[in-house]
């Protein structure tokens, strides 16, 4: 079997035990041809942390680079110009993983052209006696590849049979290598906060290539979902998460989806996130409702600034920076 090589990417910030726990699964992965590479967003780590990754740097056991700003999306970007895989592997900074999960997302590759990224299956910690129960799809229904209401029906936690999809989970998806050399495509550093929607908004734009997007179950980790650190540059608990959370979604809408597709996606969010219908499922109290519309409507207003800029500015940032510091 002619196993193609891989890099693995964990970007990191304000990290410390389950970011050690992670690349330890990462280091412990039975597959032949691979390299870690940690993009650390962290300003200064816990003395532990610091040894550790400082050694394993020096035995030239991970390929760890350290930058001074914090954005999930570019520290994605700044991993792929480094990458020499054929195949790169993105995953979270809070993940368990089994030593056979490089080999699960590997095998899709071969003899399968079509197949340009492979989605994994995520069981979240929090969800964990949920995602293992009776539940059990086949087959995600035909709303889950309509790009104005899929990502309410994309479920990649009770799946459990292979199939084309249109969006992976960004804490659990590979692609080749080429989707980033031949075709030029970057993760959007416009995404903030949670980074929310980032990888929604890079597979609508990869879905442009032609490859597929194949689901396979058995590529799958356990999800841990610290509340702190990660991809929140953002207090979750602030109002400017708040607003860049529905920011993400509506920008992802206006630079992806035509017309048609923003009234439904829209207005679905307004149902699920604002009134808190299933399967949101939050508070219907009028009061929580109306702060929900607020930070929706403020939102709404952020991101059509943000798409009206990008009609002269991609927003590449940080990847701008690192195109200048290269030089």
């Amino acid at each position: 079997m002619n196993l193609p090589s891989i890099s693995v990417v964990i970007p990191t910030y304000r990290r410390e035990a389950a970011l050690r726990d992670t690349i330890a699964d990462v280091l412990k992965q039975d597959y032949p041809d691979f390299e870690a590479i940690v993009v650390d967003q962290t300003p200064t780590h816990e003395p532990e942390t610091e040894r550790y990754l400082q050694e394993l740097a020096e035995a030239s056991k991970i390929h760890w680079y350290r930058v001074d700003w914090a954005s999930l999306p570019g520290a994605r970007n700044y991993a792929v110009r480094r990458a020499t895989g054929d195949v790169i592997v993105f995953i979270d900074d809070d993940v368990k993983l089994e030593p056979n999960y490089l080999q699960t997302h590997a095998r899709n590759y071969i003899d399968r052209p079509e197949i340009g990224a492979v989605a994994g299956r995520v069981f979240d910690r929090m969800k964990l006696a949920d995602s293992g129960g009776a539940l059990k799809i086949q087959q995600l229904p035909p709303e889950a590849m309509d790009p104005g209401i899929a990502w309410y029906y994309i479920d990649l936690v009770h799946t459990v049979e292979p199939q084309q999809v249109l969006s992976a989970r960004g804490c659990n998806m590979s692609f080749r290598r080429e989707v980033f050399d031949k075709f030029g495509l970057q993760f959007d550093e416009r995404y903030r906060g949670s980074a929310v929607r980032e990888e929604s908004d890079f597979c609508l734009r990869f879905r442009k290539t032609g490859f597929q997007i194949w689901y396979d179950p058995d590529a799958s980790l356990i999800h841990l979902g610290e509340e702190t650190g990660g991809c929140h540059d953002i207090s979750t608990k602030s109002v400017q998460y708040q607003i860049t959370f529905y920011h993400n979604h509506f920008f992802m809408g206006l630079h992806n989806l035509t017309f048609g597709q923003c009234l439904r996606f829209f207005a679905k969010l307004f149902d699920c996130h604002v009134l808190g219908h299933p399967p949101c499922n939050k508070s219907g109290s009028p009061l929580k409702v109306l702060v929900r519309f607020g930070f929706y409507a403020m939102g709404f207003l952020k991101a059509l600034k943000t798409w009206i800029q990008s009609l002269w500015d991609d927003g590449q940032i940080y990847s701008r920076q690192d195109d200048l510091t290269s030089a």
